[in-house]
């Protein structure tokens, strides 16, 4: 288990069961803005998944609900009462209270109701993450604990420039971990080789 060192904010985006309900003069928006154990490709043979309990101990944490990550539209805020955030064993929940003197927060409404918008993303730090290089030359990380910041609903999934650079950055780093390793262990058979090859000569 590992602790990234990590210089931008990741973001994750994916399809979801967004719904809107009402409660009688009361509007949500609610739905799962990540689900467990769910593999995101990030590019061909590099994968990640959440894991179950990955958000414990961020949901007290101050988390905004955003429209397409944009802090100038915020839907809600948990501080507020106005998001609701929680995890079951299905992933992380969210329930949203419409503003209904926010025009584009009802615009929102409408859009999701329609099933027009029907993305969801977070944004977050990773704080644990698990690494598995695979047989086949894949990697898979396993991301076991965040520091939450934002939700979202979303007009269309994308892995974000900056969460692929990041990855890639991880990546370049266990091949070059990787083969300083294999560059150590010749040089010991090698060192080995040649300090047998002399005790068979002085004998």
């Amino acid at each position: 288990m590992s602790k990234p060192d990590r210089e931008m904010r990741q973001m994750r985006t994916s399809a979801s069961q967004f719904s809107t309900r009402e409660d009688g003069e009361e509007l949500f928006i609610e739905g799962y803005f990540s689900v467990f154990n769910s593999n995101y490709e990030i590019w061909p043979g590099a994968t990640e998944s959440v894991a179950p309990g990955a958000f414990s101990n961020t949901l007290s944490d101050d988390v905004r609900a955003l429209i397409n990550h944009d802090t100038t539209l915020v839907l809600g805020r948990n501080k507020a009462g106005t998001l609701e955030l929680r995890e079951d064993t299905r992933g992380l929940w969210g329930k949203i209270t419409i503003n209904p003197n926010d025009s584009d927060a009802m615009n929102l409404y409408e859009r999701v109701k329609r099933g027009d918008v029907d993305q969801c993303s977070f944004g977050f730090d990773i704080v644990k993450e698990d690494t598995e290089i695979r047989e086949d030359g894949s990697i898979h990380w396993t991301i076991r604990e965040v520091k939450l910041y934002e939700v979202s609903c979303c007009t269309f999934p994308a892995y974000e420039d900056t969460s692929i650079s990041a990855r890639e950055r991880d990546f370049e780093e266990i091949k070059k971990r990787k083969n300083e390793v294999w560059k150590k262990e010749i040089r010991n058979r090698l060192k080995g080789e040649t300090q047998n090859g002399t005790q068979s000569i002085d004998a």
